[in-house]
């Protein structure tokens, strides 16, 4: 691509128009909620579903940040939560002329000729691109991720009214410090927009998960890609939800492949996988229509953490295994929490205790008795938050936030396949594969032979 071309996305005037756009919706919500409190109201589920709407009506980046927010345990209030949850990344997928342009934008005016077919319907759309399925000259299926025009734009446009989303809920409920929370989320969405790095992305996980036969990752093109055209292997498979009635044995192979993936790299090499929902997924089948193993389809969100979080993480665990109080508040610190007050370690540890309950367990149990995969978490987070109100306002370092939001969607995820496992056995097993002293070593050797730069 060109600079003239790569400036696109930087027009002044498209992120002029974004801001004004994005302005008034969230800049209109916000003053009919501080009008409200005026007169002495509250009426937080109202306010939610306004917010909403809002923010459903823009799509793109912005509807992407409301989904991840809603994740994350008390970003935002738990009715806040609840409604923009629902929020779908299903923006309407560009029609056959505005492909045509786009790819020969990416590729060259004769860029037809170096597929042997491409599909001019998009195989899927969401909130920063297309997939459409194509053919390469030597016979390979292939999945073409191409990104809307003028992202970038609208990425640093939705990224300042997302500073203002969150100065309204700090002036309303200061229960949780979200400073650092804008950066990382900012920081993430750059990422995304990148696809030579999600190229990269895709060859680290090959890599990292190498001893893993029943997971698949797609090949990567990288004559047919550049920075906003992602050409890789198409994989078939069918979606995860299509096994939820499924067979128990089948429901946790899928279940403990999805547990690997996401606990063996981060153990070993610090790497998680960002945005662990069912889209993300699909079984693989053999020839009998019976599930053999996982493809991973999206690599855009990977989370590259510094090897001490990842210390921390496992230290952690085992202080609260052993219910040694100075390991645990050590690990915290590690984390990059400050100034934590006993109260305030206590309730932290509501959360942990949550977070790492199922992996406490030497026995096979279903993730959460009695849990749903939409509200899993949400009772916990209220609770941490009634009591962060009386004993907080604490900081949130910027690390927590992916670590935590991808926690919570490996347990939906899981949730949602009722899976049986013995979640104590699995999760040691991932720590004792590749020893915590390794991970500084084996992650630059891995980055490098990649191509992946450390996160920001």
């Amino acid at each position: 691509m060109t600079d003239e071309h790569d400036g696109e996305g930087n027009r002044l005037t498209s992120r002029v128009g974004r801001y004004a756009k994005v302005g008034t919706s969230v800049g209109g919500v916000a003053a009919r909620m501080a009008g409200a409190r005026l007169m002495g109201g509250n009426d937080r589920a109202s306010e939610a579903k306004l917010l909403k709407e809002a923010l459903g009506g823009l799509k793109g980046p912005l509807m992407k940040v409301a989904q991840l927010m809603a994740t994350i345990p008390d970003a935002l209030p738990a009715e806040y939560a609840k409604e923009l949850a629902q929020l779908q990344s299903n923006a309407p997928a560009m029609g056959w002329p505005f492909v045509r342009r786009r790819m020969a934008a990416e590729l060259g005016a004769g860029w037809q000729s170096k597929f042997a077919s491409f599909e001019h319907d998009a195989a899927a759309a969401a909130s920063l691109g297309q997939v459409h399925r194509a053919t390469a000259h030597d016979g390979q299926a292939l999945a073409c991720k191409l990104q809307y025009p003028d992202m970038q734009s609208a990425v640093e446009a939705d990224l300042t009214q997302l500073k203002m989303i969150f100065s309204v809920h700090r002036r309303m409920d200061p229960a949780i410090d979200t400073s650092e929370m804008s950066e990382e989320i900012g920081a993430r969405l750059r990422e995304e927009l990148d696809y030579e790095r999600e190229a990269g992305h895709m060859q680290l996980y090959t890599n990292v998960l190498a001893d893993q036969p029943t997971v698949r990752i797609p090949g990567f093109r990288p004559e047919l890609s550049t920075r906003r055209l992602l050409t890789m292997q198409w994989l078939d498979g069918r979606p995860l939800m299509e096994f939820t009635g499924a067979q128990l044995d089948v429901r946790n192979l899928l279940a403990t492949q999805m547990f690997n993936v996401w606990w063996l790299p981060f153990c070993g090499y610090g790497l998680i996988h960002g945005d662990p929902h069912l889209g993300n997924y699909s079984a693989w089948l053999d020839d009998e229509g019976t599930p053999t193993g996982l493809n991973l389809l999206d690599f855009g969100c990977i989370r590259v953490f510094p090897p001490k979080f990842v210390a921390g993480v496992v230290a952690l665990y085992h202080g609260l295994m052993a219910d040694d109080r100075d390991q645990v508040v050590s690990a915290y610190e590690t984390w990059g929490f400050e100034g934590l007050s006993n109260e305030l370690i206590d309730i932290l540890n509501i959360w942990a205790r949550f977070i790492y309950g199922p992996m406490m367990e030497d026995k096979v149990r279903i993730l959460a008795d009695g849990g749903k995969a939409a509200e899993y978490g949400r009772s916990q987070a209220f609770t941490v938050h009634k009591a962060l109100k009386e004993k907080g306002p604490v900081k949130v370092p910027r690390e927590f936030v992916f670590m935590d939001r991808a926690a919570i969607g490996l347990g939906s995820v899981l949730l949602h396949l009722k899976a049986e496992l013995n979640f104590y056995r699995l999760f040691n097993e991932a720590l004792d594969k590749l020893s915590l002293d390794g991970v500084a070593d084996r992650q630059a050797a891995e980055l490098t032979k990649a191509g992946v730069k450390p996160a920001l």
